[in-house]
C-alpha cells in the first residue's frame, strides 16, 4: 500500500509521533512512501485570483509546488493528513493547502484517482479541539471523492511527545493498532461511500445545467460523466 502522509507542521511532536505509528503498523516492504511538510513544501497563501477553476489548475501561480503534491496523492493508496490543532482548528498551513486544491472538489473538476483512495485524518491536541481539526480536513477530503475516511484524534495533555503519560502512550498504541487493522481490511475492497456516490450524482446534475463555468463542463464531458460513465469502478 502506497503512502502520502501531509504533515500540517514542520514540528515534529505529538502529531507527528503519532502519524509515524501508523505509518509503521500500515505500511509494508513494497510501500512507496512520500511525506510532505507544511509549510516547507507549499509556503504561499492562495491568491484567490480563480485561475484554477476559470481556466484549469495549470494557471496556478504556484502550481509548480501544487503540482508535485497531486502527483504525491495520486500515486498513494492511503493518504494520512496529520494536524495539531491549532485553536480549536487546522493548522494555517494545512488550510492553505487544501484552499490550493478548490478546483478539484466535486463541483468543480473532481480528480477520479481520489474515488479510489483511503484517507486517515489524525490530530492532537493539549486539551480538546481535535474533532473540529479533523472536520476542517474532511470536508475537503469528502468534496474531493475520496472513497473511504478515517479520524483519529486525541487529547495527550502535553505540548510535547516526551511529556505524554506511559499511560496515555499505552492508549494510543492500542488505539492505533485497532484503527490500523480496520484501515488494511478496508483496503482490500475500496469502494466509495454511498454518501460520496450521492454528492456525485448531484454535482452531476448541476454539470448538465451548464455548472460555474466552461472549464468544468467541459471536463466533465470530457470524462464521459454526463452521460453513463463513472469515476469509480462499476
Amino acid at each position: 500500500m502506497n503512502i502520502t502522509l501531509v504533515y500540517g507542521t514542520e514540528r515534529k511532536g505529538s502529531t507527528y509521533n503519532i502519524a509515524q505509528l501508523f505509518l509503521n503498523r500500515l505500511k509494508d516492504e513494497k510501500s512507496e512512501v512520500t511525506e510532505i511538510f507544511l509549510p516547507k513544501d507549499m509556503p504561499h497563501f492562495c491568491r484567490g485570483c480563480s485561475l484554477c477553476f476559470m481556466k484549469g489548475e495549470e494557471h496556478c501561480p504556484h502550481y509548480e509546488q501544487v503540482n508535485k503534491i497531486r502527483i504525491a496523492l495520486e500515486k498513494a493508496d492511503l493518504l494520512i493528513f496529520a494536524s495539531p490543532v491549532y485553536v480549536y482548528h487546522t493548522t494555517g498551513q494545512m488550510k492553505t493547502l487544501l484552499d490550493h486544491f478548490g478546483y478539484q472538489w466535486m463541483v468543480h473538476r473532481p480528480n477520479q484517482s481520489m474515488f479510489g483512495k483511503i484517507a486517515l485524518i489524525i490530530s492532537t491536541a493539549a486539551g480538546a479541539g481535535m474533532k473540529t481539526t479533523n472536520k476542517d480536513i474532511a470536508d475537503s477530503l469528502n468534496f474531493w471523492g475520496v472513497a473511504r475516511i478515517f479520524k483519529y484524534g486525541k487529547g495527550v495533555a502535553a505540548i510535547d511527545w516526551k511529556g505524554v503519560s506511559d499511560e496515555k502512550k499505552a492508549e494510543i498504541y492500542k488505539n492505533v493498532d485497532t484503527l490500523s487493522e480496520k484501515i488494511i481490511r478496508t483496503s482490500k475492497n475500496v469502494t466509495p461511500s454511498i454518501k460520496t456516490k450521492a454528492m456525485f450524482n448531484v454535482m452531476r446534475i448541476v454539470q448538465k445545467r451548464g455548472g460555474f463555468n466552461k472549464a468544468d463542463t467541459e471536463y466533465w464531458k470530457v470524462k464521459g460523466w454526463l452521460d453513463r460513465k463513472r469515476p469509480w469502478k462499476q
